[in-house]
């Protein structure tokens, strides 16, 4: 089986938007960056802090009090082993992570909820450096397993998720959280993958410490490709399905494409709906994620191995 190289250093790069024992990490100030001397990362202790965690989580995803994961529940999944970290630009959060114990594939586990950032602060890596803390932690408490879901088609999200981190997925789950809840990033419904982050793995420490390298080959025609107009093109399964490796498009920004022509980010979600729910039905992992351009056309592509997701543990 063709070995897969995961870590690409040649095409674009793009800026994420979105315990004890994890570190303080600090991001020297920008040009273009709020006025902020320096952005520490740091455990989410007292009331206050907390307060200003239900409050970013309506900023950032515009979702109603009801849909806010409220104080008292933050807090005891804290007592109870869950990790709450932020960003402080000074004494303001302007980012946070926060997750809870769980068991899977018959471990102890770490299912990552949430990860946010403000706007204005999506160009200091803060996902990634969340990230990163959240890990540590676990790693603390003896967890070698992490897993979150994400909207398949948020491209910048997939960036951070596989080539920064080096998640891996065999699970879609289509409508995870129904098919109308209150948030402005559902527009196009609620299809998740659901990620697995092997914390302790070869692949995931190469990236923390920023090691790269080339994607040597991606075959034939992708499952689903973005046409030129940006609107999605179903390949043949046996065509697409034809190599240890596959790959499936997704347009590079799914959101200002929604803004133009919603009919057309539905199809995106019937497709890709139909390419990986079938790819993972064959037997492939979502592995890696890459993104570029074909004819001045910026788009995204996931690239899906043969093989199980317990052999990137």
């Amino acid at each position: 089986m063709r070995n897969l190289h995961l870590m690409p250093s040649s095409l674009e790069r793009i800026e994420y938007q979105s315990g004890a024992g994890a570190p303080q990490s600090k991001v020297p100030r920008m040009s273009f960056a709020p006025e902020t001397s320096e952005i520490t990362i740091r455990n989410i202790d007292d009331v206050a802090q907390i307060r200003a965690v239900e409050d970013l989580q309506k900023e950032v995803w515009g979702i109603s009090d009801l849909d806010v994961v409220p104080l008292t529940q933050l807090v005891a999944a804290r007592e109870a082993g869950g990790i709450l970290i932020g960003a402080f630009a000074g004494p303001t959060l302007v980012g946070f992570v926060y997750g809870f114990p769980a068991y899977e594939h018959d471990q102890l586990a770490h299912h990552s909820h949430m990860l946010a950032v403000k706007p204005a602060y999506r160009k200091f890596d803060l996902g990634r450096r969340l990230k990163l803390a959240q890990r540590e932690h676990a790693i603390a408490q003896g967890v070698r397993l992490m897993t979150w879901t994400f909207d398949p088609l948020q491209s910048l999200n997939a960036y951070l998720n596989f080539t920064k981190l080096g998640v891996v997925s065999n699970r879609y789950l289509p409508d995870f959280y129904g098919e109308d809840p209150s948030s402005f990033l559902h527009q196009t419904g609620t299809d998740r993958l659901w990620v697995s982050w092997f914390l302790k793995s070869d692949r995931v420490q190469r990236l923390t410490t920023g090691v790269a390298s080339e994607i040597e080959f991606v075959p034939g025609f992708p499952l689903v490709q973005v046409d030129p107009d940006d609107s999605p093109r179903r390949n043949s399964l046996s065509a697409g399905l034809a190599d240890a490796i596959a790959s499936i498009e997704i347009p590079a920004d799914i959101n200002s494409l929604h803004q133009l022509k919603p009919e057309t980010t539905l199809r995106w979600r019937e497709d890709t709906r139909w390419a990986f729910t079938a790819a993972i039905k064959a037997g492939y992992v979502v592995a890696g994620f890459v993104r570029g351009t074909r004819e001045n056309q910026r788009l995204g592509k996931y690239l899906l191995a043969k093989k199980s997701v317990h052999n990137f543990e």
